[in-house]
């Protein structure tokens, strides 16, 4: 069956800014591939039935575009994937709106709490998966030792819940024949289990204070006190907080600066999930020591202005075998770029 092509003159600059030989310029927009196909018949050759077709090129997607694209679409938050690809929610907006630009299609549908995706964003994500994980591959034939193996990788809850999975699924990309099998405990047994060398490498918190000696500081944060945005848990008395048990620092630090301060307090939520414990400080139950980037638009930081005093920072080590293979060594690589991109991120 035949193309249906809409034909019309091309404006009379255009023209001339083509060499003299040429005639009339024409464009016409093939209405099955919504291609503009710009005809320039010829003056100079004396056959007037001949043409030159001028095709408009097509845009190149951008896969650091595309990689944000998907995290969006997989997390139905800005801010949630902002964190997932590194780069501040502003940043991921603009990418989005150069993307829906350039393909002059809307993508996601938002609203206060989240966003999905448009009729065209659906079909746009199929795409984009397949070529992110086409590139990665292309990218690992040339450029990425042939690498494979187990790695056993420990973490305690908080960056085991919010760090670790998107760092893991970047390196899944790069490294896919190896297998990184983790354990998520406590920090005083994570290290344990590297002493027994039951782990390869682990991520552990510590204080900054006395200086510890194992391991690598990767990153430092602050521990602030978290509340309920708008909340009144941090006007009880005795003041209801949520931590874990010994052996946590947070637990340490927060019940060192209460007695410091003789402020009275009652664990009132006992648990060793930062979710749960994020459930009890968005519900009002009580406010709890949180690194401060784990802070989220439902929460907010407290301080001595609300009766409570200040919190130190902490370290987050990197622990790691005595003999290390070259997939242990891949895996931490990468845990420490992602690290240092956080802190990019957190200092923009």
């Amino acid at each position: 069956m035949p193309r249906k092509v809409l034909c019309q003159p091309w404006s009379r600059s255009f023209s001339a800014a083509l060499p003299i030989s040429l005639g009339p310029i024409w464009s016409r927009v093939d209405i099955q591939t919504n291609e503009m196909i710009w005809c320039l018949r010829s003056e100079k050759l004396k056959d007037a039935d001949m043409t030159v077709p001028f095709r408009r090129p097509i845009p190149l997607l951008d896969n650091e575009v595309l990689r944000t694209f998907v995290a969006i679409a997989e997390t139905g938050n800005f801010s949630t994937a902002a964190d997932a690809v590194f780069r501040t929610p502003s940043a991921v907006s603009m990418q989005i709106k150069k993307l829906e630009e350039q393909l002059g299609v809307t993508l996601f549908l938002r609203d206060a709490r989240s966003v999905s995706l448009t009729q065209h964003g659906e079909m746009l994500l199929s795409y984009a998966r397949n070529i992110l994980a086409l590139s990665n591959e292309a990218v690992s034939r040339f450029i990425m030792p042939e690498l494979s193996g187990v790695v056993r990788l420990g973490a305690p809850d908080d960056i085991g819940e919010r760090l670790l999975p998107s760092i893991l699924k970047s390196f899944s990309e790069s490294y896919p024949s190896i297998m990184v099998d983790v354990v998520v405990d406590m920090s005083i047994q994570l290290k344990k289990r590297i002493e027994e060398q039951r782990l390869d490498l682990a991520l552990i918190n510590c204080a900054t204070r006395p200086f510890p000696t194992e391991g690598e500081v990767i990153y430092t944060e602050r521990l602030v006190w978290a509340g309920a945005k708008c909340g009144t848990a941090y006007r009880r008395d005795p003041l209801p907080i949520s931590i874990w048990e010994d052996g946590c620092i947070w637990r340490s630090e927060a019940l060192a600066q209460l007695e410091r301060h003789k402020r009275p307090y009652r664990v009132s939520y006992l648990s060793a999930h930062t979710m749960a414990q994020r459930a009890a400080i968005v519900s009002d139950l009580a406010v709890a020591p949180f690194p401060r980037s784990y802070i989220g638009e439902d929460m907010e930081i407290l301080g001595p202005n609300e009766g409570l005093p200040e919190l130190t920072s902490f370290d987050i080590r990197l622990l790691t075998a005595s003999q290390m293979t070259g997939p242990m060594k891949a895996v931490a690589d990468s845990i420490r770029e992602a690290f240092v991109e956080i802190g990019r991120r957190v200092a923009a």
